[in-house]
């Protein structure tokens, strides 16, 4: 369980940002639910300015939908939007790969990183613990995975704009492992695309990747949605 004491290391908002979207992603904040600006500050000790900007931060990542003279509020993310994200993510993700061989990105110690990170995310898997908390926590590695790819790539538009998607990813993530629940599965999918990146293959990376994604992506309509 995340404590508040490790929220206070970081910058004010970004202590609100990531404490809503805790609650968010643990299902203490539901959609529909209000979010007050008072009982935030109060619950992280902070003043109330701080809280106003993490959450206009969470209404442009499209989290929190301010309705006037109502307040802010939590939005849902439908399977329409876990949808779009994911495609927006593999498309990016996909010429990132093509950098990153193409252009010989990536030196043995990078693999060793790479490899470190899906053993913490086995760990977390394996660990008997509060499952939506493991779920959490794998995603969260999971991030960090793609991102140290995406920055490998030094593509700096391509960086900004899945940087920007990494709440929405998270979310979406969250939701789709709920809907499967196989942690390790999802885990081991990361092996194959450290596997062809090492060997240079393109197009066996792009399919790792894609099928790494579709293996939690098929949801509860036993299908998966991708149309690319």
């Amino acid at each position: 369980m995340i404590q508040k004491q490790e929220y206070m290391k970081k910058n004010l908002s970004d202590i609100v940002v990531e404490y809503i979207t805790h609650k968010i992603l643990t299902g203490e904040y539901k959609e529909g639910d209000r979010i007050v600006e008072s009982k935030v500050a109060q619950e992280l000790s902070i003043s109330r300015a701080p809280v106003r900007e993490g959450i206009i931060e969470l209404q442009n990542q499209g989290l929190i939908k301010y309705i006037p003279r109502k307040g802010n509020f939590i939005t849902r993310m439908t399977m329409k939007d876990v949808k779009e994200v994911f495609d927006i993510r593999l498309l990016l993700e996909n010429s990132v790969i093509e950098i990153l061989i193409n252009e010989k990105k990536l030196t043995k110690e990078d693999y060793n990183r790479l490899e470190q990170i899906i053993e913490e995310m086995m760990e977390i898997a394996r660990f008997e613990g509060d499952i939506q908390e493991k779920i959490i926590e794998i995603n969260k590695k999971d991030i960090e995975f793609h991102t140290f790819l995406w920055e490998k790539s030094d593509s700096k538009r391509r960086v900004k704009i899945l940087t920007d998607l990494i709440i929405q990813l998270q979310l979406a993530m969250v939701i789709d492992t709920q809907l499967t629940g196989n942690l390790e599965t999802t885990v081991k999918d990361h092996y194959d695309i450290v596997k062809f990146l090492r060997e240079g293959n393109i197009e066996q990376s792009k399919k790792a990747l894609r099928d790494h994604i579709i293996s939690y992506r098929k949801g509860s309509f036993g299908k998966e949605i991708f149309m690319i």
